[in-house]
């Protein structure tokens, strides 16, 4: 006698970031098959389609209200390409600094306003955490919910100092920067990366100096630090860590095993005079591909990319290149799960298949002891990932949170490294030409594709780290990451699955809102509009 199949339609996964919509089928209290689709239409393709070249500076930043310097960092670096400039030492160290600090106020915000929150959910009342948790990360009053989504606003405050405001700021261009700190402002950028140290990821989240827990290597070295010290043990991080293995968020959200990175933050010697092929060998933090199963390390080039509009609201055929695609959605965007069902694209790698992209990637590609002498090793999360069977919901959220101090301590580099009295901006000559601009945003590999003619955009196309993770299927049937992560969760209660919500946060999807029209009197919805 077969199973009987619930299906669950869950709408929305997201807490902030919009229309992530999923629907999963439970077997036996475990999901056998699961969709994701994206609920969204922005068209930042068609809208800077025919524009000036330099519209993608102004235009991208605002495709995000929380990476925006990410954005602009893609952009910046995608005309670079295109028109052949030279970007001086300090430019490239203002603008890795921006991304930097950008990324430093999502770690919080994302743990304590979108992740912990989970932790208080009353499945885990049988839990010896829970009372300590529903104390802690409890929305709104939770006294490490406060102090953490309170403090996160803080190395933004340094961005502001680069680019007069944040989010939405354009002080990265084609050619440099525009800006030149003072020694006052450097100063002040100090003094807010040692505040954000001293009353947060000392005293709340590591419970010890950040000296001491770069000291761990190993598994093995991050448990006994664990047993170390009672501070250690009842610090943020470790009671994630200890909770998430007590409700066993070390067994499902796998995946396939794949994983990207675009590498980030180029070396301010290294990448002066900007070239598409010339990025991988001059970022800082590494680029490349990693397979779990075969536990090999591969390289990672744009001209791998394809995306493939099969399942996609869009009229489009084939798995093409990005600078080949022209985006053309479609006019009507009806739900068919054996048909388009997503505003998402499904990408791939031409050779690899589907790639798991964001934290996790970055952290897993950075043990490989491959690479250039400037460029930054890292082998803990890769420790983690052989030992403990793979990737996994709570090894997922780990990578993201450990970037912190390798984050922090690069910002403190940067902050070294200026030159005050140097140049800042060269002014490039435009020119006609294709263009590439790729980084890590705090979600994964983020890129934008540029194609100049006759003065005007011809071609955009981006590709963020949330198109990677929440794609649908491809044409060949593959399942999303996401959706392949999905797979095999188990529901304790299928009227409050929370663990879906906990494989899809821990990718931290983005999706933002689509458009709804009210009566400014009432607040009755009058209707609601997909743009399309």
């Amino acid at each position: 006698m077969s199973a009987t199949v619930e299906t669950l339609d869950i709408s929305p996964v997201g807490r902030v970031e919009g229309d992530l919509d999923v629907r999963v089928d439970i077997e036996n209290g475990v999901v056998t098959n699961a969709w994701t689709h994206a609920e969204m239409f922005r068209g930042f393709e068609v809208i800077l389609k025919d524009k000036d070249p330099q519209a993608g500076l102004v235009v991208t930043p605002r495709a995000c209200g929380i990476c925006g310097a990410s954005h602009l960092t893609c952009a910046a670096w995608a005309l670079d390409t295109a028109w052949g400039t030279t970007v001086p030492r300090n430019a490239i160290l203002a603008r890795n600094l921006g991304q930097i600090v950008e990324s430093l106020q999502s770690l919080p915000r994302h743990h304590y306003g979108l992740w912990m929150i989970d932790y208080t959910n009353e499945n885990y009342a049988m839990s010896p955490f829970y009372e300590e948790a529903v104390k802690r990360y409890s929305p709104f009053t939770g006294t490490s919910y406060e102090a953490g989504v309170t403090i996160s606003g803080r190395p933004v405050e340094i961005y502001a100092l680069l680019g007069g405001q944040w989010p939405h700021s354009s002080f990265m261009v084609p050619g440099g920067v525009m800006c030149s700190p003072t020694l006052t402002d450097i100063t002040r950028a100090w003094s807010i990366l040692e505040h954000f140290r001293q009353n947060w990821i000392e005293s709340l989240w590591l419970g010890c100096s950040m000296e001491r827990y770069e000291e761990i290597q190993t598994l093995e070295q991050f448990e006994a630090w664990l047993d170390e010290k009672p501070e250690h043990a009842n610090s943020d991080l470790g009671l994630f860590w200890r909770m998430s293995k007590d409700i066993g968020l070390d067994k499902y959200g796998k995946g396939h095993g794949k994983f990207t990175t675009w590498g980030y933050l180029p070396h301010e010697d290294k990448y002066q005079n900007p070239t598409i092929d010339g990025r991988a060998d001059a970022v800082i933090m590494k680029s490349g591909v990693y397979d779990g199963a075969t536990d090999t390390f591969g390289p990672m080039n744009q001209s791998f990319v394809r995306e493939d509009t099969q399942h996609a609201w869009y009229d489009e055929s084939g798995a093409v290149h990005p600078f080949d695609r022209t985006t053309n959605p479609t006019a009507k965007n009806t739900v068919d799960f054996e048909g388009k069902y997503s505003w998402s694209t499904a990408v791939s790698h031409a050779d690899e298949g589907r790639l798991e992209a964001g934290p996790l990637a970055r952290r897993l590609i950075a043990g490989n002891d491959t690479g250039h002498d400037f460029q930054h090793k890292d082998g803990l999360v890769l420790d983690m990932y052989r030992k403990m069977g793979g990737a996994s919901t709570m090894l997922r959220h780990f990578a993201r949170m450990h970037e912190l101090c390798i984050l922090y301590r690069e910002a403190e580099r940067n902050l070294r490294e200026f030159k005050l009295n140097d140049e800042w901006y060269i002014k490039p000559t435009e020119r006609d030409g294709q263009g590439w601009g790729a980084t890590e945003a705090i979600r994964g590999a983020l890129c934008h594709w540029i194609d100049v003619k006759d003065g005007k955009i011809a071609n955009y196309q981006i590709i963020a780290p949330t198109t990677w993770n929440v794609g649908p299927r491809t044409s060949d049937g593959v399942r999303g990451p996401i959706e392949e992560a999905l797979i095999g969760t188990p529901i304790k209660n299928s009227a409050d699955p929370v663990e879906v919500g906990h494989v899809c946060r821990s990718y931290d999807s983005c999706l933002v809102c689509t458009v709804h029209a009210h009566d400014g009197k009432t607040g009755e919805e009058l209707a609601r509009f997909r743009t399309a």
